[in-house]
């Protein structure tokens, strides 16, 4: 797959970052082809290249990556020191439970898989290069993508720090305009590679326990159907279990606490565990899967199939449990904000001043938003069955249609007649009100 780049910023700032010597970075590592080769490019520009790797739970709890050998990788490949963090219980807690409880979400189908595990990496990564007295930092995205805009935010939000980007940097995108370019490097400095070109998948992936990732290759043809082997979190949908799965989840302060699958009594009570139980669950049932065209930060179209099986089921168990616990003209305000927040989440200012308004804004909508509810997974549908709190805003007797519960329906004329005096004021000067496309 082509990286070929117009350089239209700085050149003066790119060519600086060329002379590596006597300067020390911690680089964003993931043992693949693309930041391995970057690593070795790196430190042969004279760069003391601290690698730092996270282990947010890849694989999502059904095929998990093994970590066991990237340290030794990234020391072969010219690194001076080696992190490999496991920030799993750090990534679901602090990063996608806040997402969750605040409803978040991008264009309306996006549940930020992506998005929310970059300021996790970012906050680590910013730690070491403290510790490690690093003035710079790098990480591998390109030149046309939003990772950057993230990383580099983040960072910037955090602390004094600088940000080495080779992607973004002439001589090393005119050196490198391919996969085979990165392979023939990596071969000649001795870099260990997982595959050969031909081998490799025709598309990229990211995942995290939230939720993997597919886009560019085959997929950049938004009109192209997705390959069947971008099946990694779901299966397809024709393959999904023919019996249902029950579960249920509790909650406090929007937070899940415990999970339970009804089926066979396995439970799961910490942030990583919850969310593993419910992606192999879910995942089992199709549940969680979307292709769609998204809007980039940075001003492009990008086509991505998403897969965040945990992650549905999570968000609707949360917004079951709010429309038993929140007042409506909260929950509606609150609508309004989460909106916001996904689109900041999105676009990299999870460390700003505005995020940290919205943040404390809603986990105060949350405080009473506690319970359990009872769904059924089946055929990529999560059906609610029933919900319980103590902080019930639902009066049985209020709603019910067999006792008058304290509620007066005399009164319920006055309100009609009072809420139509607008409507009647506007029909007596323009005629009755006609909602249909324009005469």
């Amino acid at each position: 797959m082509a990286r070929r780049h117009t350089a239209t910023g700085s050149r003066a700032m790119a060519s600086s970052q060329l002379d590596g010597k006597g300067k020390k970075l911690v680089l964003a590592y993931s043992g693949g082809l693309d930041t391995s080769t970057q690593l070795r490019w790196l430190a042969d520009q004279g760069y003391e290249v601290v690698a730092f790797t996270a282990n947010l739970g890849q694989g999502g709890g059904m095929n998990d990556e093994d970590f066991s050998g990237i340290e030794a990788k990234a020391l072969a490949s010219g690194a001076v020191k080696s992190y490999v963090l496991d920030l799993q219980e750090d990534f679901v807690k602090n990063y996608v439970f806040p997402v969750i409880r605040s409803n978040a979400i991008y264009e309306s189908r996006y549940l930020l898989g992506t998005s929310l595990a970059r300021p996790c990496i970012t906050r680590a990564q910013v730690d070491i290069a403290m510790k490690e007295n690093c003035t710079y930092l790098a990480h591998g995205s390109t030149g046309k993508g939003n990772d950057q805009v993230r990383f580099e935010l983040g960072t910037y939000g955090l602390a004094n720090l600088e940000c080495v980007v080779p992607w973004r940097i002439p001589e090393f995108y005119n050196k490198f305009q391919g996969r085979n370019d990165l392979i023939a490097f990596a071969k000649e400095r001795g870099i260990p590679i997982a595959m050969e070109a031909g081998n490799r998948p025709p598309y990229s992936m990211d995942d995290n326990m939230f939720h993997i990732s597919f886009e560019s290759g085959v997929l950049e043809d938004p009109a192209a159907t997705a390959p069947d082997s971008c099946h990694r979190y779901t299966v397809p949908l024709e393959k999904a279990k023919e019996t249902p799965d029950e579960v249920q989840i509790f909650y406090e302060k929007g937070d899940p606490v415990k999970v339970v699958n009804l089926g066979n009594g396995e439970t799961a009570t910490t942030p990583a565990a919850m969310l593993k139980l419910l992606n192999k669950l879910g995942g089992a049932h199709a549940i969680g899967r979307i292709d769609i065209v998204e809007n980039r930060y940075v001003g492009i179209k990008s086509r991505g199939v998403y897969e965040t099986p945990g992650g549905t089921i999570l968000r609707a168990g949360h917004l079951d449990i709010e429309s038993l616990t929140m007042d409506r003209e909260v929950l509606r305000i609150r609508d309004g904000l989460s909106l916001k927040y996904g689109e900041l989440c999105y676009n990299g200012y999870w460390f700003s001043p505005e995020m940290e308004f919205l943040q404390h804004s809603l986990d105060y909508t949350q405080r009473n938003v506690c319970g359990e509810v009872r769904m059924k997974l089946y055929r990529g549908n999560v059906i609610a069955l029933g919900r319980s709190s103590p902080k019930s805003l639902y009066k049985q007797d209020l709603v019910s249609m067999d006792v008058e519960g304290g509620f007066d329906v005399a009164l319920s004329e006055g309100f009609i007649k009072t809420n139509a005096r607008r409507l009647q004021a506007y029909r007596f000067v323009n005629g009755s009100a006609n909602p249909g496309p324009p005469k």
